[in-house]
Parts: C-alpha cells; sequence; structure tokens
C-alpha cells in the first residue's frame, strides 16, 4: 500500500519548497494522523519514510524534526570541471563539532535566557561575556582585563572599528605588503589609503615602518604578528620588543590581528603585551567555531577604548545578542577549549598531508596553520597557474590578492586546507604538485 509515501511526498514537497524548515519540529505523530486524517499506523510509517530519505531526525523526549540539508559531496577531481576543491575560502570544521555545539544550545532554550539573548546587545556585552572572552584571549605572558574587552559581530568589524578609531578619513594606515584581503576593502570604505611596510620571514621590519612614518606620518599600522595570511610566518620575540619599541619612539599604535594565533599554543606574547597602551588587540570566533557563528574582539587600552567603542556603535558592528550569549555559554562551558584542541590537530594532520604531497616545492608554511605559500617554479606566473588549477576543479588564491600598492605580485599562490575533507585535500594537492612540475603549455585545453 502506497498511501504512506503519497503523504510523505507531500511533507518532503513541504521541505523542498521552504514551507518546513531546517529545525522545525512535526507534529507528534497521532496528531500528524488526525491532520492528516489516516491511521495512526501510516503516520508512523510515513515518520519512518521521512527518516529513511534523510529529511528529518528523531530526538527521544523531544520529537522529530526537520533535518538541514547535507554538505554537496565533494567533486572528483576531472578535467574538465564545473565544480571545485575549494582551497580559497577557509573556514575549519573537525568531526562532531556540531553536536558538540549543540549540546550546548540547551541552556538557551530557557526562557529567561532565551529573553535577553533576543534582545539589543552592546559593544561592552555582559559582565559574563567579557569575563568569557577575556579568558578566551590570554595568551603566555598577556591577559586582558574583562572590563577592557569589546565586542563586534565579527572579526572582520573588530578590525574596521580598530582602524576606523585610529586613522582618520584621508589618513595613512601601514600594513604588511603582503596583507589579509578583507584589509584592503575596509580601507577603501572608511578612505584610509594603505601604505605597504616591507617584512622577511620572520614578519614586518621594524625600520621600515619607522621609515614609512618618518616620510609621511602614520595613522596606525595594521599587522599579524602570529601565523600571518597568507605567508604563514611567527614574529619571534625578539622582532617583537624591537617593534614595540619603534611604536613607543614613534608614537604609534597598532592593531594586532591574532584570528588564527589559537592555532600556536606555544606562541611568543602578544605585541600587546609589550606595547600595551599602543596596541589594540583584535580577534573572532569564526575560526574556533564555525562561519556561521561568530563574534569580534577588540581589547584596547584604557585610553583608546572609548574611541573604539564609539566606531564599533557608529558603523553597526555591535554583535548579535544571541551570539554573544550563546559564545559565553560555550567558552565557559569548554566547548571552545575542545575545538580548539581538535582543530590543532587537525590543522597538523593536514599539514602533514600538504608536506607529502608538496614535497619538493618550495612552500613556506607553518606545521600549526591551515594554509601554505607556494613560491612556484618558472615558468609558472600565479594568475596563469591559479586558471589551470581552476580547469581541473581546484579552486587556489593568486599571490596579488594579497599584495598592497603598486608592487608585482610574487609569482607564488595561497593554499588553504581547511574545508576539503583530508583524502580531497591529498588528491588535490597532488594534482597541483603535477601541475607546477609541467608547463603552463602543457595545461593548455583546446
Amino acid at each position: 500500500m502506497d498511501d504512506y509515501r503519497r503523504v510523505a511526498d507531500a511533507v518532503a514537497a513541504d521541505i523542498a519548497a521552504g514551507r518546513l524548515r531546517p529545525g522545525d519540529r512535526l507534529p507528534p505523530q497521532r496528531a500528524f494522523a488526525r491532520e492528516r486524517r489516516i491511521a495512526p499506523s501510516t503516520a508512523a510509517r510515513v515518520y519512518r519514510e521521512l527518516a529513511r530519505r534523510g529529511l528529518t531526525v528523531g530526538e527521544v523526549g523531544r520529537g522529530t524534526f526537520v533535518r538541514a540539508a547535507g554538505r554537496p559531496p565533494v567533486p572528483a577531481l576531472a578535467e574538465p570541471a564545473d565544480a571545485r576543491v575549494d582551497l580559497e575560502l577557509n573556514y575549519p570544521v573537525v568531526a562532531g563539532q556540531s553536536a558538540l555545539l549543540a549540546a550546548g544550545m540547551e541552556r538557551l532554550l530557557r526562557p529567561d535566557v532565551l529573553d535577553a539573548a533576543l534582545g539589543p546587545a552592546a559593544v561592552a556585552g555582559t559582565p559574563a561575556a567579557r569575563e568569557a572572552a577575556a579568558g578566551l584571549l590570554a595568551a603566555p605572558g598577556w591577559a586582558p582585563a574583562p572590563d577592557g574587552v569589546l565586542f563586534a559581530g565579527s572579526g572582520r568589524q573588530a578590525i574596521a572599528g580598530a582602524v576606523a578609531a585610529l586613522v582618520p578619513p584621508g589618513g595613512r594606515l601601514g600594513v604588511e605588503a603582503l596583507t589579509y584581503p578583507v584589509v584592503k576593502g575596509i580601507a577603501a570604505r572608511l578612505g584610509v589609503t594603505l601604505v605597504p611596510i616591507a617584512l622577511d620571514g620572520h614578519g614586518l621590519l621594524p625600520e621600515a615602518l619607522e621609515e614609512a612614518h618618518r616620510a609621511t606620518p602614520l595613522g596606525a599600522v595594521y599587522l599579524q604578528p602570529t601565523l600571518h595570511n597568507p605567508c604563514g610566518t611567527t614574529m619571534p620575540a625578539e622582532r617583537r620588543a624591537a617593534l614595540a619599541g619603534t611604536l613607543d619612539r614613534l608614537g604609534l599604535c597598532a592593531v594586532e590581528d591574532r584570528i588564527w594565533a589559537f592555532l600556536r599554543a606555544d606562541g611568543p606574547p602578544p605585541l600587546a603585551a609589550l606595547a600595551p597602551d599602543r596596541t589594540v588587540l583584535v580577534d573572532s570566533l569564526s575560526k574556533r567555531l564555525a562561519p556561521g557563528l561568530s563574534v569580534g574582539f577588540a581589547v584596547a587600552p584604557a585610553p583608546l577604548a572609548g574611541r573604539v567603542a564609539a566606531a564599533l556603535r557608529s558603523g553597526g558592528w555591535a554583535p548579535a545578542a544571541f551570539a554573544l550569549e550563546a559564545a559565553a555559554g560555550w567558552i565557559a562551558d569548554g566547548t571552545v577549549a575542545a575545538l580548539v584542541r581538535a582543530k590543532r590537530a587537525d590543522a597538523a594532520d593536514r599539514q602533514r598531508i600538504a608536506a607529502e604531497r608538496l614535497a619538493g616545492a618550495a612552500v613556506r608554511a607553518d606545521p600549526a596553520a591551515y594554509f601554505g605559500w607556494w613560491e612556484l617554479p618558472a615558468p609558472w606566473r600565479a594568475e596563469t597557474f591559479v586558471a589551470a588549477a581552476a580547469r581541473r576543479g581546484i579552486a587556489v588564491t593568486p599571490a596579488a590578492a594579497f599584495v598592497v600598492g603598486t608592487a608585482a605580485a610574487p609569482r607564488a599562490v595561497r593554499f588553504g586546507l581547511a574545508s576539503p575533507p583530508p583524502e580531497a585535500l591529498g588528491r588535490a594537492l597532488g594534482v597541483l604538485a603535477e601541475l607546477a612540475a609541467g608547463a603552463p603549455d602543457d595545461a593548455l585545453v583546446d
């Protein structure tokens, strides 16, 4: 008898059309039977059929819920390919992550907690959120005072608020000559001119910063001392101390981006520990948790805190109260710490895959990082290599995306390691290694 399948088809159509959305709870089976005018036994078969199709999930004691759509399968590496193995976007997700986060959501279902979480949020957050964030951001040799923590909707917004607070429209912001591409967009929208500062294998050069500032004063400098994106370098303690001295001597403030620094458990103290009166430290939860739920952090010295808070408010960059409440709970109950440990291990595993598949290539990558910087062999140019990789269904980022100013882009690409499953990552890197071993003319298609 196919009656139950027709009813299941109708429910499936409601899900496909969006009339039933992921997370919606279906009625109890007896209520469903009454609504559909079918027997309770038929309703039970409908629910089993929906579960078999992967459309619903049952939770003991709570009911049956519409399931979120599964991830599309990873495409085979074929040429030509419409789908991509994405080595550009870089959001790490580890096994069991969603279940771990879901367990911490129970607290938010309490009406009193939910009432507060659905209200407005201030950039100063709540006392509980400040306490949790201060503990999360603490690093060897440095611990922020909870009252000094400000919140934004994301790490990008925290960066924007810090830059807006320190550099007026028309002002100049020093940045590493290769920098996080989003900073270029933020500066353009704020009317800020970026000034490239030379860097080497240890990070930004203090003498180059001083030279640029003395030529035409800078409003501030933005830099990534730990796990620099894209180069993967971590500035050693001696260079940090020299840079802190330069900032103090010039009367210049820095925006220190530590969004990837959580992967380095053994990293040197933040620049904020060495230049506490000159550094606004920014961080985020998106890499520790997931891109769909983020909170940004900004820790500013007392004389600058009011300006940073005002910039976050006027820019519309305050956090969402629900995200802030959820984040504070996940930090306090150890969920974030557990995910950080898992992601450190995952990044190390993926770096081992990269080292094996790209053995002999001119790759610069920290063993703790989720990305690598690949200086391509001649006669490859970055743009040609990116295009050839794309024809094989693999996306990597050319060096030009990170270049500031008019300097020629290096013959290099950045590859992210976080997004594909490990098996697909290994296959993709193997294909890229074979591609680099050939010549651009070999990659042409008719």
